[in-house]
């Protein structure tokens, strides 16, 4: 008899994790790999946010807070609702978490039920599918592909749903498509969402800012659907600040009760001094990080030229975040250097072993014919990656 549990053994481990380690013990190893795993900004804290965390040092916060975090943060968190999002939350709807990852999971223990269904548009963040599993639910995908920019329509989404399905999960914009969608989109799919009030939406919008030219709608602010959202964000990509661990979700006031109660039984209140700092960091002028979005969309379009020369890889031009995910389906079924490519995590540990280079396959989120790439690495870095895929590639 096993003494993990079933629950346990039902999960995989992070793909995203499992490249990067590889990586890393690549180069512990004295070769050089280029790693483009990990959906981390490579931009330090701006000085503003670090020298609020210096502060709340010197000014002794180091107690516990509130469950569901400082009041004078939720308070700032609200603002920027407002400010940027049109969305009226009070402080009371708002829990602040040890992460975006944390947020989406206490929505989840709140509301499913074993064997409810959940509806993941695919591509899907790697751990919406585990967490789906971990609470009990069960995951109904819908399919999506590069042609559709990877974006589901509202006759899909009105197809997928069926008596059981308690939620809808994406992200707009989406790691790892890098697209988001329009507000005409997101009426739609509201409008399909009304006639069902029994099922959650929850919206993550971590990438919110990194969004090149385009607008940023939160499907919370149609009307008919804000008391059936849950609006999740955090700090992690837009501020650079992903060690400190600050998420949060918006809710309407009962699902927000849920998701206070289900954190005071788990991690209480997050990191106090980086609560203090998020402070600082949601007072900030959108228009202060926008240094930031400028070098990533230099990146996106530097990558976009490289990749039109690499042999099999179809690719759109991500509108947001900073990934690329192409569709390999080119290479699916041959052998390379001895390696049967069955699907893009085969490709994925192909590229790393023979081009030095690490990527992420796409079963891990939903779409078995794609692979990963991050872009928030170095013009250096950038161009020699792709520079060391193509002359891999073009040996075969």
């Amino acid at each position: 008899m096993s003494k993990i549990s079933d629950r346990l053994n039902r999960l995989s481990y992070s793909q995203t994790f499992v490249m990067s380690n590889k990586a890393r013990d690549m180069k512990a190893a004295g070769i050089d790999v280029i790693s483009l795993t990990l959906g981390e900004p490579d931009f330090d804290v701006p000085q503003k946010i670090k020298q609020a965390a210096f502060d709340a040092i010197n000014e002794n916060y180091s107690h516990y807070s509130p469950v569901p975090g400082f009041l004078e943060l939720r308070q700032a968190i609200s603002a920027k609702l407002k400010r940027d999002n049109d969305l009226d939350y009070k402080p009371t709807q708002i829990c602040v978490s040890n992460g975006a990852k944390q947020s989406i999971i206490n929505v989840l223990l709140a509301i499913i039920n074993d064997g409810d269904e959940v509806i993941l548009p695919a591509p899907y963040w790697v751990s919406y599918d585990e967490m789906v599993k971990v609470v009990g639910g069960t995951s109904v995908f819908i399919e999506t592909s590069i042609d559709t920019e990877f974006k589901i329509t509202a006759e899909q989404l009105e197809k997928a749903i069926t008596p059981k399905t308690k939620a809808l999960l994406y992200s707009s914009p989406c790691n790892p498509s890098g697209s988001y969608y329009t507000r005409e989109e997101l009426e739609a799919i509201a409008n399909v969402m009304a006639k069902h009030p029994d099922i959650t939406i929850i919206s993550d919008e971590i990438y919110e800012f990194i969004n090149y030219g385009g607008e940023h709608v939160s499907i919370a602010s149609f009307p008919q659907v804000y008391e059936q959202t849950a609006v999740i964000n955090g700090m992690s990509k837009a501020f650079a600040m992903t060690g400190w661990r600050i998420g949060y979700s918006a809710c309407p006031t009962w699902l927000a009760s849920a998701c206070d109660k289900v954190q005071g039984q788990m991690t209480s209140g997050a990191n106090t001094v980086a609560q203090r700092a998020s402070i600082a960091a949601l007072q900030m002028d959108p228009s202060e990080l926008q240094y930031m979005i400028t070098e990533f969309e230099k990146r996106r379009d530097l990558v976009f030229e490289l990749m039109k020369d690499i042999k099999g890889f179809k690719c759109n031009l991500p509108k947001s975040a900073f990934y690329f995910f192409p569709d390999i389906s080119y290479y699916l079924g041959k052998t390379l250097n001895g390696t049967e490519i069955k699907n893009a995590d085969d490709f994925a540990m192909f590229l790393l072993e023979n081009a030095h280079v690490g990527c992420v396959g796409g079963v891990s989120f939903g779409s078995p014919e794609c692979i990963r790439f991050s872009y928030a690495a170095s013009e250096e870095e950038l161009k020699e990656a792709m520079r060391r895929i193509k002359d891999c590639l073009d040996q075969f």
